[in-house]
C-alpha cells in the first residue's frame, strides 16, 4: 500500500475497539507479569485472551514471525522471540502486541518495571513514556510527520538517550504497517502534512546508551549496540483537529500495576 489510507469515522471506531482490545490484552500480562515466568507463558496468555475475544494476533506469522506477543528485555530493543527467558528483578520488559478484529488492526506497545529496577532504567522508561506523549501532543491536523519526529528526538537527546533510527512508526488500519512512516527523529515542519483521518501507531524507542543497534541472524530480534537497556512506548493514535484521539490505553496497564503493589 504505496498510498495513505484515510479512514472514516465508522472506521476509526473499529480501530479503537481493536486498539482497545490490545490494550485489555497487555492489561492482562500485566496480571503476571513478575519474577520467575518465562516470556513465552505471557505469549500463552496473549494468544488465548486475544482468542477468546473474537480476534486474531496480528504479528502471530506475520512475515513467519512464530509469536502473538514481541517481548524485549533489557538490551532488547523490539521483535524479541517469546522464549524459556525467565524474567527477573530488575528487568525492564518490553512487550508490543497488536491484533485484527473486524479486519481492522490494533497496535500497542508497554515497557514493564519489574520489581526494583535501577535508577537509568526508571529514568529511561519516564522519559521514552513522556517523548510518546509529546509526540501524541503534535498529532494534530496540519503538523507533520516531522514535528511528531522531532518531538521524539529532542526530549530523548535532551535526556541524554540514544533515539533508534532503523525502526520507525507507521500508519495502522486494514493492514498493520501503513504509510506513512513515523520515524522518531527528524526536522519540524517536515514530512507528511497531518489530515484528518489519519491514523498512526507512534512509537517511540528509546536506547540508555548509543542510538546504534544490532539485528540479529534470526532476522527480527534487535538489541543496542552498547548492550545498554531500552525502552518501548507505542500508542494508536487518530490524527484531529485541535486534538490527537488516541485510541488505545495505557491506563487499564496502569490500574492492574496500582493493585499488585
Amino acid at each position: 500500500m504505496s498510498k495513505i489510507y484515510y479512514k472514516s469515522p465508522e472506521e476509526i471506531e473499529l480501530i479503537r475497539e481493536s486498539s482497545l482490545l490490545v490494550s485489555k490484552t497487555l492489561a492482562e500480562v500485566a496480571k503476571i507479569i513478575a519474577p520467575g515466568i518465562t516470556t513465552i507463558a505471557l505469549d500463552k496468555l496473549a494468544y488465548e485472551f486475544i482468542q477468546d475475544h473474537g480476534a486474531i494476533p496480528a504479528f502471530l506469522n506475520y512475515g513467519g514471525f512464530p509469536n502473538s506477543l514481541c517481548i524485549s528485555p533489557n538490551d532488547q530493543v523490539v521483535h524479541g522471540f517469546p522464549n524459556e527467558y525467565v524474567i527477573k528483578e530488575g528487568d525492564l520488559i518490553s512487550v508490543d502486541c497488536g491484533v485484527i478484529k473486524n479486519n481492522f488492526f490494533g497496535d500497542s506497545a508497554y515497557t514493564f518495571s519489574i520489581g526494583e529496577v535501577d535508577a537509568e532504567k526508571q529514568k529511561l522508561t519516564k522519559v521514552t513514556q513522556e517523548c510518546l506523549n509529546l509526540a501524541i501532543e503534535k498529532a494534530v491536523v496540519g503538523m507533520r510527520i516531522g514535528d511528531i519526529a522531532f518531538a521524539v528526538q529532542h526530549h530523548a537527546e535532551t535526556n541524554g538517550f540514544g533515539v533508534v533510527r532503523e525502526l520507525v512508526g507507521h500508519g495502522v488500519g486494514v493492514k498493520l504497517h501503513e504509510k506513512p512512516e513515523v520515524p522518531n527523529y527528524g526536522k519540524r515542519g517536515s514530512g507528511v502534512k497531518l489530515e484528518e483521518g489519519m491514523v498512526i501507531a507512534i512509537e517511540p524507542m528509546i536506547n540508555a546508551g548509543t542510538a546504534a543497534v544490532k539485528f540479529w541472524s534470526d532476522g527480527w530480534t534487535v538489541t543496542t549496540k552498547d548492550n545498554k537497556p531500552s525502552a518501548h512506548f507505542e500508542h494508536t493514535v487518530a490524527v484531529k483537529k485541535g486534538k490527537a484521539d488516541v485510541l488505545s490505553t495505557f491506563s487499564l496497564i496502569e490500574e492492574v500495576l496500582k493493585e499488585k503493589k
